[in-house]
């Protein structure tokens, strides 16, 4: 097994490259604002639906009602995505350009809106000669043609800024109104060019470009739903993550589009009283797949709590369970480590598999339904899934079957691991013994009084503000939180923010120092751009070493502050981190 970790980690230059591909980014980090429209209008899905199962049915106009907020957001879904696509990847080229050739980002938004409309929507009037739009493909039907359209209409837009291609009008003119003029001519190039374009594939197909793009890859959505393709996926996302590179950064973006549209075609076959089949979806990662994290670590996180021999990983897993519980698993990937130990290679990787084809098999032969609902993906994994496919039986038998062969999957390695760090843990006793020290002794806890906080150099001159950014602000909003409560119980003149990696856009100009979690080391140079940019300091951290800030506030701000003030005798060698170094499965 260490033959083989080594072999993989030889390719992880490649993969991080990979997932810190622009357009990869811009697809998630589009997401991530949608994320509060898809979650919250499923609510109303909730509320419309569940009662049927108990037989009680709403009167025709309040399920109308109900039904109408989700039509009206989701229906309208591949609209706001190419919007939210094309502007994330709007801001990835403006740190490309110089400050005073800026891409307007709502002006990129606007282009990509009326350019996915264009080619995706079939127009028709009614008796009266009035004009209407068919909607049927601007909701989850639409995405990747969306995306098509958010990749092209920004590029178009940089192309025309780099190279000055605009209306330059007089000094004298009034700024807005010199930039409306600036913003005609690459808009009318996106326009143009998409509306060109429509009026060729529809004299040459018969179609709109929504509709093609589903007929050719009908196949590929049928193949992804079939056990090896569901193997490729959520193999693939652990494999990915055990190489220390956040899995769903790179394999979520490829079938987000499928994810969304079989829940909502589920969701239609549910409502008819049929059975809804469809296997992949964003629940099915959540509380599936990962059910506790990538890695299905919800199982050997309690296992290292309640079983452990050793000290050191019964800590790890009692420090760990609450965020594991919730799907937060970085405090135990990394703390263990359980990425990149050899140890636990094969279960990291098989257990996601095996969890989602035993899935399969509960629709395929046991009458259960596909995910037909959209959750948050920090609802415990249990009750995601029990809600997600509709409060039926079979998922309360599932939930026992995926926890009980999880626990198979893991123990053996568990078993394996733990006996080696007792071993371990009694050799490092001994020396110290031997050396006159106690084998208890802990670190005193570090203090940072106000004067130690170099007020003079931020921002404001008032407060250190610092954001921490993780993958999806789980881990972040830890240590952000955590550094806020000792800063107002000691009154620090320190604030603390949490974001996403892609959500941190409108924030980061405020900040003073940004910390970056390690599971996002591979959008590093990315975000050094931005943050070079806007003046602020990046921080990088390492694995073990971010997952003890999160733990404690204290020794947090003084790391930070440390990295601010370049007073610290060991800057280099915490903050360096290099991405093909080997994490020992040793503490």
């Amino acid at each position: 097994m260490n033959w083989i970790v080594k072999q993989i980690e030889k390719a992880q230059p490649f993969f991080r490259k990979l997932s810190a591909n622009i357009y990869l980014q811009a697809v998630r980090d589009g997401f991530i604002s949608l994320m509060p429209i898809i979650i919250f209008s499923s609510i109303f899905i909730l509320v419309a639906n569940v009662p049927n199962i108990w037989g009680f049915f709403w009167p025709t106009a309040v399920s109308d009602n109900l039904n109408r907020f989700y039509n009206y957001s989701m229906g309208v879904l591949s609209l706001m995505a190419a919007a939210n696509v094309a502007r994330a990847l709007t801001r990835n080229l403006n740190v490309r350009l110089p400050k005073i050739d800026q891409i307007p980002e709502a002006a990129v938004m606007f282009g990509a809106q009326i350019s996915f409309l264009l080619v995706a929507v079939d127009p028709f009037t009614n008796k009266a000669g009035v004009l209407f739009f068919n909607t049927a493909f601007m909701g989850t039907k639409g995405l990747i043609c969306a995306f098509l359209v958010a990749f092209i209409v920004p590029n178009i837009y940089f192309f025309c800024f780099k190279h000055h291609i605009t209306i330059k009008l007089p000094d004298a003119v009034p700024q807005n109104i010199s930039s409306a003029f600036t913003n005609i001519i690459p808009f009318a190039f996106a326009t143009f060019f998409f509306w060109i374009f429509d009026m060729v594939f529809r004299a040459l197909g018969n179609a709109n470009l929504v509709a093609w793009i589903i007929q050719v890859l009908s196949p590929l959505f049928t193949a992804a739903d079939g056990y090896f393709g569901l193997a490729i996926v959520y193999g693939a996302m652990a494999f990915f993550w055990f190489i220390g590179i956040q899995g769903p950064s790179i394999v979520e973006p490829a079938v987000t589009a499928i994810y969304l549209t079989n829940v909502e075609a589920n969701l239609k076959v549910f409502e008819a009283g049929g059975h809804a089949t469809n296997i992949l979806a964003q629940g099915t990662q959540y509380f599936v797949a990962t059910i506790g994290g990538t890695g299905a670590t919800l199982v050997i996180t309690y296992m290292f709590a309640l079983f452990a021999k050793s000290k050191e990983l019964k800590a790890v897993g009692r420090a760990s369970a609450i965020p594991v519980s919730f799907g937060v698993n970085e405090p135990i990937l990394f703390g263990a480590p359980l990425i990149l130990n050899p140890v636990f290679f094969l279960p990291f990787i098989l257990t996601p598999i095996f969890n989602v084809w035993l899935f399969k098999v509960f629709v395929d032969f046991f009458g259960m339904n596909g995910f037909i609902y959209n959750l948050p993906w920090t609802t415990p994994g249990p009750i995601g899934l029990f809600m997600g496919v509709g409060f039926s039986i079979q998922a309360l038998i599932l939930i026992v079957a995926i926890l009980a062969m999880d626990v198979v999957c893991y123990y053996p390695f568990f078993k394996a691991y733990d006996a080696q760090k007792v071993a371990e843990e009694a050799e490092a006793d001994a020396k110290a013994v031997a050396a006159g020290v106690s084998p208890t002794a802990v670190d005193a806890p570090v203090e940072v009084d106000s004067g130690e906080i170099p007020v003079s150099m931020t921002k404001d001159k008032k407060n250190l503000n610092i954001m921490v950014i993780c993958a999806g602000g789980g881990t972040s909003g830890i240590l952000a939180n955590a550094l806020n409560k000792m800063a107002k119980e000691k009154d620090l003149p320190v604030e603390a923010a949490a974001a996403a990696y892609g959500a941190h856009g409108d924030l980061l100009p405020d900040m003073d120092v940004v910390v970056l979690a390690p599971q996002m080391d591979a959008m590093r140079d990315s975000l050094k751009l931005e943050t070079d940019k806007a003046n602020v300091k990046m921080i990088t951290t390492t694995g073990k070493q971010y997952i003890d800030l999160t733990r404690h506030a204290d020794k947090a701000l003084e790391f930070i502050v440390q990295k601010l003030t370049g007073k610290s005798a060991n800057d280099e060698k915490s903050e360096t981190h290099t991405p093909t170094q080997t994490p020992t499965p040793t503490a």
